[in-house]
């Protein structure tokens, strides 16, 4: 009892947690409570555990005198450095209730895009699977009920035919060490990926995959401008909110990028003119997108620039699911067909086989 109650508390909050978190905090906030009260009142409401536990810490913190921000860094595991660093600002220029709300509608925002594109993935993984299921199915059951048809006629099978047979039965015979190297695989690629070259690697390939790359491109570039909009608009300078945010992509292709920017933006040049100077040929940072963050530097008009882009990019990121969507009907049809075209091969062929020995 007392390990599940463990693994239970160790829970980290969703997005949904947290936007919901500050969002009760900013109304609160506005209605004239005070940051203590509202985090006891709001521990009755968090239904996970863990985050709760951290509430009721993060309210002793404040208690004892210090700052919401200050007392947020206590807890790293939970609050992220963009979140501390909004509220930081956010209490710095006294506008704390509207960073509150702008850091929620963010998160939202941000949990609704990566819900939709999961979405959108979960369907063609499934036809996918199915696909594979089927295959094996029909290697492992179907063909070895046909094969002593043929082999009993003495006759030497067509090319198509002694392939399927030949694959069935190493499948069939190897199938426990198939699975063991499929296994062994899988391991050895979760443990490169979670190093730094192979994080590095797998975001390089995520990126220049046809189809998904675009995906996520689009979703990285929506992401980046929300971020930037939620700093920059409460207040944080420049640099940090472009530090902040490059660490937020959790992607190490545009965070290595980002800190190029950042090098040339601290020695006093544009955010466009760093962005253009170190993607020279607009492989991550597209024309338009770079187009609209020069309105927002030449204009100051942070608020509605970043709010356009950010919706532009998630029209983009709709538009390229539906298009990833659209051709993987096509694709699963056509690698089912291959494999149809050579089980009717393999079949037919050793049937007229046999047949031309009885007549």
């Amino acid at each position: 009892m007392e390990s599940r109650n463990i693994s239970f508390l160790s829970r980290k909050p969703s997005l949904v947690d947290k936007y919901n978190f500050y969002e009760y905090v900013s109304v609160m906030l506005d209605g004239g409570v005070t940051i203590s009260e509202i985090l006891e009142s709001v521990q009755i409401k968090v239904k996970n555990e863990y985050f709760r536990e951290k509430i009721v810490q993060l309210q002793t913190f404040v208690s004892s005198g210090d700052s919401f921000s200050k007392s947020m860094k206590k807890l790293p595991q939970i609050f992220a450095g963009s979140e501390v660093s909004i509220i930081e600002a956010g209490e710095a220029t006294g506008k704390l209730a509207w960073s509150l709300s702008s850091l929620s509608e963010n998160m939202r925002k941000s949990y609704e895009l990566r819900r939709k594109v999961k979405s959108a993935l979960t369907y063609p993984s499934i036809i996918f699977l199915f696909l594979f299921v089927s295959v094996i199915i029909v290697l492992t059951y179907v063909i070895p009920s046909i094969t002593p048809l043929f082999e009993t006629a003495e006759v030497e099978l067509p090319v198509a035919t002694q392939a399927l047979v030949a694959t069935s039965d190493f499948i069939r015979f190897n199938f426990g060490a198939l699975i063991l190297v499929l296994a062994a695989a899988g391991v050895l690629l979760f443990w490169y990926k979670n190093t730094e070259k192979g994080k590095a690697n797998f975001d390089y390939m995520y990126l220049w995959l046809p189809l998904v790359g675009t995906v996520y491109k689009n979703y990285i570039l929506s992401t980046l401008s929300l971020s930037l909009w939620n700093l920059i608009g409460s207040g944080v300078p420049v640099v940090k909110s472009l530090t902040l945010t490059s660490k937020s992509l959790n992607n190490v292709v545009y965070e290595s990028i980002l800190q190029e920017v950042i090098i040339s933006v601290s020695w006093g040049n544009k955010i466009v003119d760093s962005m253009e100077q170190v993607d020279e040929h607009h492989e991550y940072f597209p024309q338009d997108f770079l187009q609209m963050l020069s309105v927002w530097e030449k204009t100051a008009s942070l608020e509605k620039v970043s709010k356009k882009i950010n919706e532009q990019y998630t029209r983009e990121v709709n538009y390229s699911l539906q298009n990833l969507t659209k051709w993987i009907e096509p694709l699963a049809i056509l690698i089912a067909g291959v494999f149809v075209i050579w089980f009717a091969f393999a079949i037919f062929g050793a049937i007229l086989k046999v047949t031309q020995t009885v007549w």
